[in-house]
Protein backbone atom coordinates (compact mmCIF):
# COMPACT_ATOMS: atom_id res chain seq x y z
CA UNK A 1 0.00 0.00 0.00
CA UNK A 2 1.21 3.85 -0.98
CA UNK A 3 0.74 6.62 1.63
CA UNK A 4 0.89 10.33 1.03
CA UNK A 5 2.13 13.38 3.12
CA UNK A 6 0.06 14.14 5.82
CA UNK A 7 -1.85 10.41 5.80
CA UNK A 8 -2.40 9.00 9.46
CA UNK A 9 -1.14 5.42 9.93
CA UNK A 10 -0.63 2.56 12.38
CA UNK A 11 3.16 1.84 12.50
CA UNK A 12 4.45 -1.76 13.62
CA UNK A 13 7.76 -2.80 14.55
CA UNK A 14 8.52 -4.29 17.58
CA UNK A 15 12.22 -3.02 17.37
CA UNK A 16 11.28 0.58 17.52
CA UNK A 17 9.99 2.41 20.46
CA UNK A 18 6.83 3.71 18.54
CA UNK A 19 5.58 0.24 18.08
CA UNK A 20 1.56 0.41 17.92
CA UNK A 21 1.47 4.38 17.75
CA UNK A 22 -0.77 6.17 15.07
CA UNK A 23 1.44 8.66 13.27
CA UNK A 24 1.47 11.26 10.37
CA UNK A 25 3.34 10.58 7.15
CA UNK A 26 5.63 14.05 7.20
CA UNK A 27 7.89 12.40 4.13
CA UNK A 28 7.99 9.94 1.45
CA UNK A 29 11.15 9.32 -0.14
CA UNK A 30 11.99 6.86 -3.01
CA UNK A 31 14.97 4.50 -2.31
CA UNK A 32 17.28 3.81 -5.45
CA UNK A 33 15.44 0.90 -6.13
CA UNK A 34 12.12 2.53 -6.45
CA UNK A 35 10.81 1.69 -3.57
CA UNK A 36 8.54 4.28 -1.17
CA UNK A 37 10.35 4.96 2.56
CA UNK A 38 8.54 6.94 5.05
CA UNK A 39 9.46 9.68 7.93
CA UNK A 40 6.40 9.49 10.28
CA UNK A 41 5.94 12.10 12.82
CA UNK A 42 4.43 10.90 16.22
CA UNK A 43 3.77 12.80 19.44
CA UNK A 44 6.59 11.82 21.22
CA UNK A 45 9.25 12.14 18.25
CA UNK A 46 9.46 11.00 14.53
CA UNK A 47 11.23 8.10 12.93
CA UNK A 48 12.13 7.93 9.41
CA UNK A 49 13.37 5.34 6.44
CA UNK A 50 9.96 3.08 7.42
CA UNK A 51 8.98 0.61 4.67
CA UNK A 52 5.43 0.53 3.43
CA UNK A 53 4.82 -3.44 4.68
CA UNK A 54 5.65 -1.46 8.54
CA UNK A 55 2.68 0.90 8.09
CA UNK A 56 -1.14 0.59 8.02
CA UNK A 57 -3.97 3.06 7.34
CA UNK A 58 -5.19 4.05 10.73
CA UNK A 59 -8.97 3.77 10.82
CA UNK A 60 -10.91 7.11 11.75
CA UNK A 61 -12.13 5.83 14.64
CA UNK A 62 -7.98 5.11 16.22
CA UNK A 63 -7.70 8.68 15.53
CA UNK A 64 -10.71 10.18 17.46
CA UNK A 65 -10.92 7.91 20.58
CA UNK A 66 -7.11 8.81 20.69
CA UNK A 67 -8.07 12.89 20.76
CA UNK A 68 -10.41 12.01 23.32
CA UNK A 69 -8.35 10.62 25.42
CA UNK A 70 -5.75 13.01 25.10
CA UNK A 71 -8.60 15.79 26.16
CA UNK A 72 -9.54 13.20 29.04
CA UNK A 73 -6.15 13.42 30.13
Amino acid sequence: MSFEKGDTVLFSDKHSEYDGEVGEIAQVAETMFGDETYTVSFEDGQEAGIPADSLEAADEETDDSEAEDAEAE
